[in-house]
């Protein structure tokens, strides 16, 4: 059995959590998010707390219990609490900034990168070298925080790129006369 699929869910102060058949739903101060279990998986709520189990003995569904556990564990987090992810810009001449709901970037390139932020995430730059995304979707944040890195990933020669605070980049030695 799954260390993290025995643990159940808790669901914290100002969160309502409903489970309706497959679906789950949390409601707390940030927004309202859902998500279809798989059949596979029974899921039931608890004295406050929500519990997974695998409804058969197969290796799908011993595989898919903590995903699901883990997923609804997300949502709930979401709900409370939000995710975050901050991406800085490294380089002489590559900036960023707001222009409504569509991030603009000079990335070195000939262009300017235009960049539409989807529904339910926010994107907030500081200066013009630090990029925050924001918002109650782990997985959206992560998407939208990885594309935006996608632009001009940090190169290992100078470094120059967009990177995730802290990340490390790997540095080679440049070409010897």
């Amino acid at each position: 059995m799954s260390r993290i699929g025995k643990k159940p869910v808790e669901v914290p102060e100002g969160v309502t959590v409903d489970v309706n058949g497959q679906d789950v739903t949390a409601k707390g101060k940030k927004g309202e998010l859902s998500l279809r279990i798989h059949d596979d998986v029974s899921v039931k709520l608890e004295d406050g707390k929500v519990v997974f189990a695998p409804r058969s003995a197969s290796l799908q569904a011993k595989k898919l219990y903590p995903t699901m556990r883990t997923l609804v564990n997300n949502i709930v987090i979401g709900v409370v609490e939000g995710f975050e992810k901050k991406l800085e810009i490294h380089g002489v001449g590559l900036r960023a900034n707001m222009q409504g709901s569509t991030l603009v970037m000079q990335l070195g390139f000939s262009h300017e990168v235009r960049f539409d932020i989807p529904q339910g995430v926010q994107v907030v730059v500081e200066e013009q070298t630090k990029i925050t995304v924001t918002g109650i979707d782990k997985q959206l944040v992560g998407q939208v925080a990885a594309k935006i890195r996608g632009f001009k990933k940090p190169e290992p020669y100078k470094g120059k790129g967009i990177r995730y605070v802290g990340e490390y980049v790997a540095r080679k030695e440049g070409k010897k006369k």
